[in-house]
């Protein structure tokens, strides 16, 4: 058993409309923000309340990945992805690929894998902007995506209640099921790979057996209204839950046991939808986003000694 202390370390500001992702930088105190305002912010958790900012675009973002190589691509809701040479502080190219929704983009090796509002699953070489291969096995959005390198999967979670899974090179579909009652908003593997864990918008959180072709584990009601990510820590033995009910859970992974509520009555949390987690290497500390137009750090501390 395990005591968990929470403390809310800064409230950051600076963005415009509501914060929907969040992505690491090369440094463990460095991340990026993107929000409903078109802009993308580089901030350092070192000095928190000044943010630089790296692109302003006509159109709200929901997807930032840094890929292998440094550059930073950015999901521009209808109009494709940018990528950015954050560094140089130049242009790293454009692909007017989609006229949809940009809800996530993930990397493998030298490939961009792009989920948008159309339901399409598309692959990009990163380096030429060409697009390799794509996919649309839905008319609803695709939300999420999760990467499993070691199997050579890449899992989709999508607005039709499904998750698919698909092949890492060619994209043919391996696995699909009716994973919950409602859009299926974040999946990931969890960090030895061996299971894959969905949130969805019917609040459920949910375990899969990758090793056993996607069988259910167990299923948990982990919020009160969507469920809107899924973060694990710097170590793997826990993870987080952000909701539309304005929320942070704390979760033990092994045990799938909830350690903390982090709330706006007990630790002056966020007033309105907490919409991404990023739980970083920087002693630790865990950013979360909102639709309140703010970004909170927390730190996390685990006392194992301790009796909940």
């Amino acid at each position: 058993m395990s005591k968990v202390d929470v403390k809310r370390l800064h409230n950051i500001t600076g963005h415009r409309d509501s914060i929907y992702t969040l992505q690491q930088a090369d440094k463990h105190n460095l991340f990026f923000s993107g929000s409903g305002d078109g802009m993308v912010v580089l901030w350092n958790l070192e000095n928190p309340q000044e943010g630089e900012l790296i692109a302003k675009l006509p159109h709200s973002i929901y997807a930032l990945h840094v890929e292998p190589s440094g550059l930073l691509a950015v999901g521009h809701n209808y109009d494709g992805i940018h990528l950015i040479d954050w560094k140089n502080k130049k242009a790293g190219g454009s692909l007017k690929m989609t006229n949809a929704a940009i809800f996530d983009i993930q990397s493998a090796g030298q490939r961009l894998f792009v989920a948008d509002g159309g339901g399409v699953l598309t692959t990009i070489d990163v380096h030429t902007l060409a697009i390799l291969n794509s996919t649309k096995p839905a008319d609803k959005s695709s939300r999420s995506i999760a990467i499993n390198p070691s199997r050579g999967e890449i899992a989709v979670g999508y607005s039709d209640c499904y998750i698919r899974v698909f092949d890492l090179d060619t994209l043919s579909l391996k696995h699909e099921w009716a994973a919950h009652a409602n859009s299926v908003f974040t999946i990931r593997y969890t960090p030895d790979g061996n299971f894959l864990m969905s949130g969805s918008r019917d609040a459920r959180l949910k375990l899969w057996d990758a090793q056993a072709c996607y069988i259910p584990v167990t299923e948990v009601v982990a919020h009160m209204y969507a469920i809107n990510h899924i973060e694990f820590s710097p170590d793997s033995k826990h993870f987080v839950t952000c909701s539309m009910d304005k929320s942070i859970k704390v979760w033990d992974l092994r045990e799938l046991r909830l350690l903390k509520v982090i709330d706006k009555g007990r630790h002056a949390g966020h007033g309105t939808s907490v919409n991404k987690l990023l739980w970083t290497n920087h002693r630790g500390q865990l950013v979360s986003a909102s639709d309140d137009r703010t970004m909170s750090v927390w730190s996390i501390d685990f006392n194992e000694s301790l009796d909940t």
